[in-house]
């Protein structure tokens, strides 16, 4: 959420990021609300304000001077209940757009239509290391080269009775799964790989609600835009206790960023306590409303899945909240260095990243059947668009509170790093080894086909 004084002071600031990430929301009517809510705000205390005086004048008046101002303030409080209804009504309308009004997006960041105007920022391979998009010769040997024809990822956990996926749609409907055998001691291994990672790199770890009230969701920005990809799994007029009393739904969330940013709502943190690095792992949920013919095959797209997030709180400042954005990237690349998976980066465009993103990378991994990059990390600055919504400030060395900056990014998530592993690992006769980094999780170094 943006300052309503900087939306006042800088309108056509606010248009442009409204046009450049296609965002379907009224400027003007925002500003006309906030103009009619702030008229109607003064009207409303200038009344109370002359109902108190009021009301010390009434108790030193008799006979028809009394009661000619108790008449006078009975309309007073019919008008002040009348626009004090009004200023409700505006009220919520302005919430609900501010809500909906994007952050400004850097000036680095690409101005596009779709993900198709997404920039490559680097390539990288374990033969050649960084590459420079403009290196092209080198940019097509960064995927991996087989000679023998490739299996997709969908075949390879058949063969290798690694996931049972008919099964799986049988129990929890459409893109269900089971994982089997060595792909859970793999997941459960990359999850173990990222939270000794970061742990070693100073973050606090995190095991994090998956089940979050409103506010988590609205604070993180899932709300209100994206409603139609979120679970709610307790209706309205039920709560956990089994009354009736609160009628607040739950809802299961699509990332740990959402508990984890909800953990320091309301809270006001010391400057030299920031930054605050946390990594939250838990099962994430995402309906993927729109998605239904794409990716049908496999593990691509899935309804839940296991993730481990990184979530930075640091101070409001340009360069270090630039700085925090290069060492998650930088960190989400150590977990693909480490798999030894080529991967590259892509700078991401106005109409491709979030309403509440300042700058945000896309980390997409090289999946070999599928002869392209898929998406696997994400990684964003957001400057005080999160904190603003969740209240998440920070009193300064001159004691002034301000609020903090968030950044997050993936570490990793499971079950789609599987399909890079298994695709790009596989072997002629069948078989698909195990990334090296991996193998004391899995317990072996090559997963054979059981027949």
């Amino acid at each position: 959420m943006l300052d309503i004084k900087f939306i006042r002071e800088n309108a056509d600031k606010v248009r442009k990021a409204i046009a450049d990430k296609r965002t379907d929301i009224n400027l003007d009517d925002l500003l006309d609300l906030d103009q009619k809510r702030r008229d109607l705000l003064t009207e409303v205390e200038s009344l109370q304000a002359t109902k108190n005086q009021v009301s010390k004048e009434i108790p030193t008046l008799q006979g028809s001077d009394r009661d000619a101002k108790i008449m006078e303030m009975k309309e007073v409080d019919t008008r002040q209940t009348a626009l004090s209804d009004e200023l409700r009504e505006v009220q919520a309308k302005y919430d609900d757009l501010m809500l909906r009004v994007p952050n400004i997006p850097s000036p680095e960041t690409p101005i596009g239509k779709d993900d198709s105007e997404n920039l490559p920022w680097r390539y990288w391979s374990p033969e050649l290391g960084d590459v420079d998009p403009k290196d092209t010769d080198k940019v097509a040997q960064v995927p991996p080269k087989f000679g023998f024809e490739l299996k997709d990822h969908a075949e390879l956990i058949t063969n290798l009775d690694l996931a049972d996926l008919e099964a799986g749609v049988r129990t929890s409907g459409f893109r269900g799964y089971y994982l089997k055998n060595e792909a859970v001691l793999m997941q459960y291994g990359l999850m173990w790989h990222a939270m000794e990672k970061l742990r070693a790199k100073g973050f606090t770890v995190m095991s994090t609600p998956t089940l979050v009230r409103e506010f988590a969701m609205t604070g993180a920005g899932a709300f209100p835009t994206g409603r139609d990809e979120v679970y709610q799994v307790v209706d309205s007029g039920r709560l956990a206790s089994g009354t009736a009393a609160d009628k607040e739904p739950i809802y299961l969330v699509g990332t740990s960023e959402q508990s984890l940013l909800a953990y320091y709502a309301d809270k006001i943190l010391d400057e030299k306590d920031l930054p605050i690095k946390v990594a939250g792992i838990s099962p994430c949920y995402r309906s993927e409303i729109g998605s239904y013919s794409k990716d049908l095959k496999g593990l691509y797209r899935v309804h839940e899945f296991m993730k481990v997030e990184q979530v930075v709180l640091c101070k409001a400042e340009t360069m270090e909240g630039d700085q925090w954005l290069e060492n998650l990237r930088e960190i989400a690349e150590e977990m693909l260095q480490d798999l030894k998976l080529s991967y590259r980066v892509l700078n991401i465009c106005t109409g491709d990243m979030g309403a509440g993103k300042y700058k945000m990378y896309d980390v997409e991994t090289w999946m070999a059947a599928r002869g392209k990059y898929g998406e696997t990390h994400s990684d964003s600055n957001l400057t005080d668009w999160q904190a603003r919504r969740m209240n998440i400030r920070y009193r300064d060395a001159e004691g002034k509170v301000k609020f903090a900056y968030t950044l997050n990014n993936t570490a990793v998530a499971s079950p789609r790093i599987l399909i890079a592993i298994l695709e790009n690992y596989q072997q002629a006769d069948g078989s698909v080894k195990v990334p090296e980094v991996l193998q004391k999780y899995v317990g072996t170094d090559v997963i054979k086909p059981k027949v």
